[in-house]
């Protein structure tokens, strides 16, 4: 019996009309909105961990329960993974996703995003990798500034470097991400996850098991991304 997961509505048939124009806004312009002490705080327990770190460190940002974090961990020993999600009762749920082989190199963070990517560009990061897998398509036109992509922290995003990896059911959301970060003269790759694909999120697995097709985009990031305008402009 498959499970009961509904595919994402849009009134959308293509990117956003105004992608362009609302990304080029946040290139040009700072995120000026005060860090909250609370996420300043969670942020410096993970810095405790990178400032005595020297191999490939793996953000898994928009983490929820955290499988992934701990997947991560386990296929890539050799790195320092850390899963940041702003819900306590997801992570408090951790316990059901750890994987015994992930060993003790990743760290679970409760924080706002929009916050701890800007710390840890200030904190001068840079990512091997950056995963931010389903996060919430917010489908509806009128809520282009409320993706990650519409936003005016995704400069930081780009910033951090690395190899972005982003999964959705929502193609759209990546031919958006594609698009804003071709703006920066960074190229993306989009293709079709396989059926036989091992979900690794609870909603991957939802998603898979409803028939609906998921899809993967990657990208490596400049390596000059933290000098955007927007950033230097701080």
């Amino acid at each position: 019996m498959k499970a009961e997961s509904r595919a994402v509505t849009t009134n959308q048939h293509g990117n956003h009309d105004d992608l362009v124009a609302v990304v080029m806004r946040h290139l040009r312009s700072p995120f000026r909105k005060p860090i909250q002490e609370h996420n300043r705080e969670a942020f410096q327990q993970a810095q405790q961990l990178v400032a005595d770190w020297d191999g490939p460190l793996i953000l898994d940002s928009c983490c929820g329960v955290g499988e992934s974090t701990a997947w991560l961990a386990e296929q890539n020993p050799d790195a320092l993974v850390i899963g940041v999600d702003k819900s306590a009762h997801r992570l408090g749920r951790h316990a059901h996703y750890e994987r015994a082989e992930a060993g003790p190199r990743y760290l679970l963070v409760r924080a706002d995003l929009h916050d701890f990517w800007r710390l840890a560009l200030e904190a001068h990061w840079q990512l091997s990798q950056h995963y931010i897998l389903y996060p919430n398509p917010w489908p509806k036109a009128a809520h282009l500034s409320r993706r990650w992509h519409g936003g005016p922290v995704w400069p930081y995003v780009i910033g951090l470097g690395g190899e972005l990896v982003m999964r959705s059911n929502w193609v759209i959301y990546l031919t958006e991400v594609a698009s804003s970060l071709a703006l920066v003269n960074c190229s993306a790759t989009i293709h079709p996850l396989l059926a036989s694909h091992e979900p690794v999120t609870p909603f991957e697995r939802k998603y898979q098991l409803s028939g609906q097709q998921l899809w993967e985009l990657r990208a490596s990031l400049p390596e000059d991304g933290r000098y955007f305008s927007a950033i230097e402009a701080e």
